[in-house]
């Protein structure tokens, strides 16, 4: 090869190389430029886009669950949504009658809010709507408990007659109530009186609710009562069952004094002196109490068994003796009635065991001329009348006797 071969040969690798150089040289002046190179398009076309995922559906949560037998009528259903939101909710009792509730401000929960009662088969029928408007639907059945015990009440008076002033409005249970349970119970009662009164209500015992106004009836008031009690526990294994409703009117005011040391039963009505009557109350060691008494219940004649006071049939003071017309004035056995064998000590001295006698003709006017609710008050005696031992709210203050309430 000649020199001149070589050389030609030389200058070609070296014009490929410079033209090499310019090549790398250009590339890196454009990417700090930012402008995109021919090269890199293929690249920014292979980038893709992220596809959105469908949404959740929204979940719905039943309390107490589906196909529970044992749910506490005293407690709500409760209906909850996940994902979403509540559009509707429907509770229904098993013959189709709805139950009230309300949403929550977001309307992610509901809550029944209507009475539930025991032993009964309650349906939930709920909507719940997730973000992009999707709906689930959800059914629950749920039971009340069946109770060991229905625990059962009754209202007085019943209505069927007039009263007297004094008579209070009384729930009457058939067994005892426990002092946690009481409350519950005095917020589902209602007293409506017409004119309106002010009153307050108290319990006597663990068995007696009454509501009493602040004095004495007016007579011609009508008093109108509802108790709204179905589905309430009153003690371990006890519910009550049913609601009940009751109404009455007051009749004259008939307000009689017994004088225990003048042997004397002044009978007044609506403010008159209608009669004066000698009578005879307890003797020595069977004292009659003192205090305010209402007329619980009236009997045209009563067999009086000592043995039903704790006496034995082998006390020298026990007796056996029917009455007529016998008025009871205390649960514990203090009656108005005919006590035709002690005649000749009426209006001289006190010979009974604790009830307040009169001659049969006395007894008979008394009797006809009285009703339930009717007051008499006693003076002069030295022993006190229990609180729980009949209606013996009138023996204190309305603010007092508000004390016994449980809601107090």
């Amino acid at each position: 090869m000649s020199r001149a071969d070589v050389y030609r040969g030389r200058r070609r690798i070296a014009v490929g190389l410079a033209v090499a150089a310019l090549v790398a040289a250009l590339g890196a002046s454009s990417c700090q430029s930012g402008s995109a190179p021919a090269a890199a398009a293929p690249k920014a076309a292979a980038t893709t886009t992220a596809t959105a995922q469908p949404a959740a559906p929204a979940t719905v949560r039943v309390t107490p669950q589906d196909g529970s037998r044992t749910a506490r009528p005293d407690r709500p259903v409760r209906v909850s949504a996940d994902g979403g939101v509540l559009s509707s909710v429907t509770l229904t009792d098993s013959k189709g009658r709805p139950v009230e509730g309300a949403f929550t401000e977001d309307h992610a929960g509901w809550t029944s809010t209507g009475r539930l009662a025991v032993r009964t088969t309650y349906t939930v029928s709920a909507v719940a709507t997730n973000p992009a408007g999707e709906a689930t639907r959800t059914t629950a059945r749920v039971r009340t408990l069946t109770p060991e015990t229905t625990a059962d009440y009754a209202l007085l008076p019943s209505g069927a007659t007039k009263v007297g002033v004094g008579m209070p409005v009384v729930v009457q249970f058939d067994g005892l109530v426990d002092e946690s349970r009481r409350a519950a119970i005095e917020r589902r009662m209602s007293v409506k009186t017409t004119p309106a009164v002010k009153g307050a209500w108290g319990w006597l015992d663990a068995r007696q609710l009454v509501w009493r106004p602040a004095s004495y009836w007016t007579p011609g008031t009508r008093v109108d009562v509802t108790a709204k009690l179905a589905g309430l526990q009153t003690r371990k294994g006890a519910w009550t069952a049913r609601d009940a409703s009751t109404s009455f009117r007051v009749g004259s005011a008939m307000v009689s004094t017994v004088d225990v040391k003048r042997h004397t039963l002044k009978v007044r009505r609506d403010g008159k002196l209608l009669r004066v009557i000698p009578i005879t109350t307890g003797k020595s060691g069977f004292e009659t109490r003192n205090g305010v008494k209402v007329i619980l219940s009236r009997e045209t004649s009563r067999q009086m068994d000592a043995e039903t006071t704790g006496l034995a049939k082998t006390d020298p003071e026990y007796y056996n003796v029917k009455v007529k017309y016998a008025m009871r004035l205390t649960w514990s056995g203090e009656f108005l009635h005919a006590a035709p064998w002690s005649v000749s000590s009426q209006g001289r001295a006190n010979v009974s065991h604790g009830c307040t006698g009169m001659s049969t003709a006395n007894a008979k006017w008394l009797f006809e001329h009285s009703k339930m609710g009717d007051v008499v008050r006693y003076v002069g005696s030295s022993r006190k009348l229990e609180s729980y031992n009949g209606y013996t709210m009138w023996n204190m203050s309305l603010d007092r006797w508000a004390g016994h309430s449980a809601l107090a």
